[in-house]
This record gives structure tokens, C-alpha cells and sequence, in this order.
């Protein structure tokens, strides 16, 4: 797992925000030894799994507009 997946800082106000990412206080889901039962996702933590890939998806689309603008050359004028 990437460190940026857990931390969010937040351009706006550059603080750091946990925005539809990871969170600890919500992972109740300690496996013990015992355990041998294949665990089963509820449609919640479902639902934040697929927040968290969204967030991830746009922030690699703005990665990817800021890597462009910044390599990016101009046609030459003609």
C-alpha cells in the first residue's frame, strides 16, 4: 500500500484529511488464529472500497494533467 493512499493533505486548505480513503477507527476486523472462516464484505465496506478507488482514479487523472502541463511543448509557430 502506498503512503499517499492513507494521508490526503488537501490543496485547499493544506491540512491533512482523510478524504474517502483508508480509516483505522472504522477497521474493527482483527483476525485471530482461531479464525478460519473466510471473512465477507458488507455492502458498506463495499461501498468504501469503491469510493476510495474512485478517489484514487482522480487524483492519478490530476497527476496526470499536472505531469502534462508540465512536460508539454508547444507547436512551433508556423
Amino acid at each position: 500500500m502506498i503512503l499517499r493512499e492513507l494521508f490526503y493533505i488537501d490543496p485547499d486548505t493544506r491540512n491533512v484529511a482523510n478524504d474517502l480513503r483508508y480509516s483505522a477507527d472504522r477497521d474493527m476486523t482483527t483476525m485471530r488464529r482461531k479464525d478460519t472462516r473466510k471473512t465477507r464484505l458488507s455492502l458498506k465496506q463495499i461501498n468504501e472500497l469503491r469510493k476510495s478507488s474512485e478517489a484514487h482514479i482522480l487524483e492519478q487523472e490530476r497527476e496526470l494533467d499536472f505531469v502534462h502541463s508540465m512536460y508539454y511543448t508547444p507547436a512551433p509557430a508556423a
